[in-house]
């Protein structure tokens, strides 16, 4: 049950390179075109994931509450796809999305602003100008939607196990260097143990989902917990109603086997009868 995940900066080479990665594993590449592919499985239109697929939010509330959402199918996507074993996964937060899964090979590809510039200009037929723009506003982007979706800087490199300069190195030895570290003796000896949290983090990314597209529930300040198919409800909610509501919902998804509920009641104007 391999899983490579593949941070990249725009105009890096890490789209031929995750493709070749891919191609020489004999794995399954989970990127923007498969995410597109499996949308509609999951009730995600073309739009939708275009609207939240790497994006920071919009900071309108009924524009962030749907694409919060949606956020949570396209990692669901990912998710089940890892369960699965043998996936690249390209971009899309994928090494803080599977930040508890110690076999991970996390990965990045960067390069030096102006040669990323350049090869953009040259790959899209753009003018330097409008390259150049193209490139700073997707590396704010990208930066953005990690700081806000997963709290932590973008580059710092403590979050990755191998980062190649395809400045200085080939796309050849790039490929050769992944292939290679995934096969470590350390990722492999842990799969198992691997393979037991992903499917908890599977059933809790379900009952998020459940919970957040309830239109009773106020699930801000909720927290979820999922441990061989017994999920727990913690954080807080400003009605019993909201409660019991969240714990509803929770109980349809498929796979709970059971519930507990340490939601905190927490009124605006607290009704100690409530708490």
């Amino acid at each position: 049950m391999a899983i490579i995940t593949i941070s990249r900066e725009m105009g890096s080479g890490g789209i031929p390179i995750a493709h070749k990665v891919a191609d020489k594993l004999g794995y399954r590449l989970i990127d923007g075109e498969a995410i597109l592919a499996a949308a509609a499985a999951y009730g995600l239109s073309p739009e939708a994931v275009e609207q939240a697929d790497e994006k920071p939010p919009h900071f309108v509330d009924t524009l962030d509450s749907k694409q919060v959402i949606d956020l949570h199918l396209i990692e669901l996507i990912i998710l089940e796809a890892a369960l699965k074993g043998n996936v690249v996964i390209y971009g899309r937060g994928g090494q803080d999305l599977l930040k508890e899964i110690g076999s991970v090979l996390r990965t990045r590809i960067i390069a030096p602003f102006e040669d990323r510039v350049e090869r953009w200009a040259e790959r899209e037929w753009l003018d330097p100008d409008r390259a150049r723009y193209l490139v700073r506003k997707s590396d704010q982007q990208r930066a953005g939607f990690i700081k806000y979706y997963f709290d932590r800087d973008w580059e710092d490199s403590v979050h990755y196990d191998l980062t190649i300069n395809t400045q200085r190195l080939s796309e050849e030895m790039a490929v050769h260097l992944i292939c290679s570290s995934v096969k470590d003796e350390n990722l492999v000896g842990i799969k198992a143990d691997s393979k037991k949290i992903l499917s908890d983090l599977v059933l809790r990314k379900r009952v998020e989902i459940a919970i957040l597209s309830a239109d009773n529930v106020d699930a801000y300040l909720l927290e979820i917990a999922a441990k061989d198919g017994i999920v727990t409800l913690s954080g807080q909610m400003h009605s019993r109603a909201e409660k019991t509501a969240a714990e509803k919902h929770a109980r349809t998804v498929d796979g709970v086997k059971n519930l507990i509920n340490n939601i905190k009641v927490v009124e605006y104007r607290t009704n100690p009868a409530d708490l």
